[in-house]
């Protein structure tokens, strides 16, 4: 058997048949354990980090960063046995910049890989059990600490993907040492500190050092809001920032820039386009007086055991359409050509505009869940989609959206519907407005709701009841809730 085994690109799932190589995590030379994250590619939907097939030495890298590979192309060669002597093979012997291409006269001792997807499918699983690491199905668990790129403006990573410049061969295996474990800093583990599992969690998924953070919650227990600030301590609202923020243009003689449609965006623009011309779109505004609602959020913030979660309308806004769904099930449908299929479950999305571009990601089954639950979910999902880590499954079988267009400061809009959904909400800045309440005008807090909902499900009355339901909640959610539930 060969000892030399190419790996190929992997089927990702969710019909995606290419992907563009982000960052190459080893080089050409670097002595690699099963599992361990070797190279960031990027598909429509997300960033994920595809782990190693074999332990070994990599004997080759066939593509550099920015290239768009298609599902099944070999993209880097592994010595298994590097401890055998020297591989006679022109691959390794390639200029850096100059990278080699699979063939067979270069490659004659490669042993390929079946084909990813056939016997060992590369579906991105959802979430594990108490975290959100997206791990190729068929290849076990990480036994390595990721090695990542540092992130703009965000906390710097472990080490930096080093460029993809292949050595002559022979190369003689060296052992490595062997790393004390590390947090996302590069930090040695602390001793205990007073964090929740939870928090934990969340310090782990944004490389925060517990240890490094001085408590604000009960006996000098360590928030999310803590690591929050941490994390992005120049970051007023999650999921605002756009490449158009953090990017200077850069423009030519012509005064002009062009930017290639790919991955995340060109997803989007056919998604929407196909959305807008095929779905009949009926957008409905509604303007609600929130003041009891704000005033609910400080009461939930001011109870203890919400002390370290964090609250904001958005999550009101999401319990409101949750209970109105109950109320009026065909919202949440889809219309599916000679019949319409009613979803008894409610996987809610949330719009988010990320660095990479919009993506919707959704919490599953979101009926389901508590008040606290549906805010740690959330949470979560924010922390996630603004780490770049959202991954495929947590973006796949939404069955209804909220876009929260307020953190921008706007009033509202009329959201195009992803496609497959029935209704999408578009939830708008809250602002203190001169409002008639019980026969005279007083500042109170206002917004504006805007809901699209597909003519062919929904008709004018019951699009109407529905988003009537979540003004009605919105105005007064306690006696809401006792009234509904």
């Amino acid at each position: 058997m060969s000892r030399i085994k190419e790996f190929n690109l992997p089927d990702l799932g969710e019909g995606l048949t290419e992907g563009e190589i982000l960052g190459w995590l080893v080089k050409v030379g670097d002595t690699i354990e099963l599992n361990q994250p070797i190279v960031e590619v990027e598909t429509a939907k997300a960033a994920v980090e595809i782990p190693a097939k074999w332990a070994g030495q990599v004997h080759a890298i066939f593509h550099p960063e920015g290239t768009t590979v298609e599902v099944g192309t070999p993209i880097i060669a592994i010595d298994t046995d590097p401890g055998a002597g020297p591989v006679e093979s022109s691959t390794t012997g390639a200029p850096a910049g100059d990278l080699p291409t699979p063939s067979a006269a270069s490659l004659a001792a490669v042993e390929v890989a079946p084909a990813e997807g056939a016997v060992e499918p590369g579906l991105i699983g959802g979430p594990a059990p108490g975290g959100r690491t997206a791990v190729l199905v068929g290849y076990g668990p990480r036994t390595t600490t990721a090695k990542r790129r540092p992130r703009k403006g965000g906390v710097p990573a472990q080490a930096t993907a080093a460029p993809v410049t292949p050595v002559p061969a022979p190369v003689t295996p060296v052992a490595a040492p062997v790393a004390p474990a590390v947090n996302g800093n590069g930090r040695a583990l602390a001793g205990a500190v007073l964090a929740k599992p939870p928090v934990r969690k969340l310090a782990k998924d944004l490389g925060v050092d517990l240890g490094t953070l001085t408590g604000s919650g009960p006996s000098g227990s360590i928030t999310r809001e803590d690591v929050q600030r941490a994390a992005a301590p120049a970051a007023a609202e999650p999921l605002t920032v756009t490449a158009s923020q953090t990017a200077a243009a850069s423009f030519g003689a012509d005064r002009e820039q062009r930017i290639p449609v790919k991955g995340v965006r060109k997803l989007t623009a056919e998604n929407m386009s196909r959305s807008a011309f095929t779905a009949p779109h009926v957008t409905e505004f509604l303007t609600v007086d929130v003041t009891r609602t704000m005033k609910a959020l400080d009461r939930l913030r001011g109870r203890r055991e919400w002390r370290d979660v964090r609250v904001s309308p958005l999550l009101l806004v999401a319990k409101a359409v949750l209970l109105a769904v109950q109320r009026h099930p065909m919202v949440n449908s889809t219309w599916a050509g000679d019949e319409i299929v009613v979803k008894e479950y409610v996987n809610l999305g949330i719009a988010a505009a990320t660095e990479r571009g919009l993506i919707v990601p959704n919490v599953k089954d979101a009926g389901r869940l508590t008040l606290r639950e549906l805010a740690d979910a959330l949470t979560d999902l924010v922390q996630t989609a603004k780490a770049g880590k959202t991954s495929p499954a947590d973006m796949s079988g939404g069955t209804l959206t909220i876009t929260n267009v307020g953190v921008f400061g706007v009033d509202t809009g009329t959201p195009i519907l992803p496609p497959g959904e029935s209704a999408i909400l578009a939830f708008g800045a809250v602002r203190q407005m001169p409002w008639v309440h019980k026969g005279k005008v007083k500042p109170r807090m206002v917004t504006t709701l805007g809901l699209s909902f597909d003519h062919r499900i929904i008709d004018g009355e019951l699009g109407s009841k529905f988003l009537r339901d979540i003004g009605d909640f919105l105005a007064d959610p306690e006696a809401a809730l006792l009234a509904w539930t």
